[in-house]
């Protein structure tokens, strides 16, 4: 079995240093991740602290992600699904 020092040989020194450099950043990108997640979980409780449902806020901030026309096409067939069954 080949030790340590043979896998090092594997990645030239250049090699070695832009993926330290990579994974780095990587982590770097996950910690600022992690800490915007816990600012948009302190929006969310503030405004559910004012009354409003987050439930829909939620709702709200995926729909307008979406494009303008792809939401109303989504929502024309949920309309006819919903009137099919009879629920409108």
């Amino acid at each position: 079995m080949a030790d340590d020092s043979a896998h090092s040989d594997i990645l030239n020194v250049t090699a070695q240093t832009q993926l330290k450099s990579i994974i780095e950043r990587i982590e770097r990108l996950e910690l600022e991740k992690s800490e915007i997640a816990e600012q948009i979980k302190e929006v969310f409780a503030e405004a559910k602290g004012n009354g409003f449902d987050v439930k829909v806020l939620r709702k709200v901030v995926r729909l307008r992600k979406q494009d303008r026309a792809k939401r109303q096409e989504e929502e024309a067939i949920l309309d006819l699904y919903l009137s099919a069954l009879g629920e409108i």
